[in-house]
């Protein structure tokens, strides 16, 4: 097409606009026509990105193992996946995988919603949440491995177990980042809502609610990994099943193939499950600006 047929074509675009506003009294939306590279070229540079930067890690791993390093300490990509094959060829991948996922995903239900409520409601009570804060820190700062004796003598060494000790390990997350969320509302948004006739129950559902949505996401982010960590260990401390017990087992066996494979199961987990949250995060956020997404 000539440059004179492209002036045309706009000019016949912009004038179907003007009419259109004319005639509707509002703004219309002409939508771009961008290529796929124009919609998607980010994205596919970022994945293909990561794709090249775990293929060169995995065979510098795999060269240098035996020149370098002692593959006894080290082992190889390839004895990990031969490693992965023997064990789901033998089922012993996903039953201890399932006993996990239970562990994890009870677990973090369990810890987020305690937190998302104590949070949502104590923020809600400035002065009652100032005299339990240092004590709420306190439970934060204390080792959750060193919980896991206790909850052994309380619980038993089963299931309810460790998906307390994940529960307990996300619940301080979410908690302190859905206060801090719900302590950061724009107050000028609660005084006009109130202005304007507004109930307290107008305020929380309407501009309290909304408004703490960033800070309970970042805390159910950063608690995905810490679910799997309360309930790995867990099952490292007591158990004879899950993908903790797999890194115990294979460990006294100096079976560093084994390890390296349970370690890979763990991070696909928390790989999907971050890759969860994130929809969520997007679909939470669509009424805010571009730039105040997280």
């Amino acid at each position: 097409m000539s440059t004179v047929d492209e002036k045309k074509t706009a000019n016949a675009a912009m004038s179907t606009e003007e009419s259109a506003e004319k005639s509707t009294g509002q703004s219309v939306t002409v939508p771009l026509n961008r290529s796929w590279w124009e919609k998607h070229g980010g994205a596919v540079i970022i994945w293909g990105g990561r794709l090249v930067f775990v293929v060169v890690l995995l065979v510098a791993w795999q060269s240098s193992a035996g020149r370098l390093f002692d593959v006894t300490y080290t082992s190889r990509p390839l004895d990990v996946l031969d490693r992965l094959t023997d064990w789901q060829r033998d089922g012993i991948l996903w039953s201890n995988t399932w006993v996990t996922l239970q562990e994890v995903i009870l677990g973090f239900a369990f810890g987020a919603g305690a937190g998302a409520l104590t949070g949502f409601v104590l923020a809600s009570l400035p002065t009652f949440y100032r005299v339990v804060d240092p004590f709420m820190v306190a439970l934060y700062s204390l080792p959750k491995v060193a919980l896991a004796p206790l909850f052994i003598v309380w619980f038993g060494i089963g299931l309810q177990m460790k998906v307390l000790l994940a529960a307990v390990t996300v619940f301080f997350l979410v908690f302190l980042n859905t206060a801090v969320g719900v302590r950061e509302v724009d107050r000028g948004l609660i005084d006009a809502v109130r202005l304007m006739g507004g109930r307290r129950r107008d305020v929380v559902w309407k501009v309290v609610l909304p408004g703490s949505m960033t800070g309970l996401l970042t805390g159910l982010k950063v608690a995905v990994p810490y679910s799997l960590i309360g309930a790995v260990i867990g099952e490292l401390v007591a158990s004879n099943r899950g993908l903790g017990y797999l890194i115990s087992d294979a460990a006294a066996n100096y079976d560093t193939a084994g390890v390296f494979a349970t370690l890979v199961v763990l991070g696909t987990i928390a790989t999907v499950l971050n890759l969860i949250v994130g929809v969520l995060d997007r679909r939470a956020n669509r009424w805010k600006p571009l730039e105040g997404r997280t």
